[in-house]
């Protein structure tokens, strides 16, 4: 266990940002998987925005990397185009 007011402060801190970046994270995915199982083109092309957006929010704060986002982004997009 920590022994310095700073280092207590900083595991309190870090378990804080650890679960707001899970619950963020988890929420991408989870929006991710509902885009991928529509179906109807309308439905898809509007809910795309909001999940590039939180992706992109994911990829600016490092909790995942940006190459991994635009690879996320891009198959998305060429999903959203197929639909019919």
């Amino acid at each position: 266990m920590a022994n310095h007011k700073s280092a207590i402060k900083r595991i309190r801190s870090n378990d804080a940002k650890r679960l707001r970046n899970k619950y963020i994270h988890k929420t991408t995915r989870n929006a991710v998987r509902k885009l991928r199982a529509l179906s109807k083109k309308a439905e898809a092309e509007a809910l795309l925005p909001k999940v590039v957006s939180m992706l992109d929010k994911l990829a600016k704060n490092n909790i995942i990397h940006k190459n991994k986002a635009g690879n996320i982004k891009s198959s998305l997009t060429v999903f959203v185009n197929k639909l019919k």
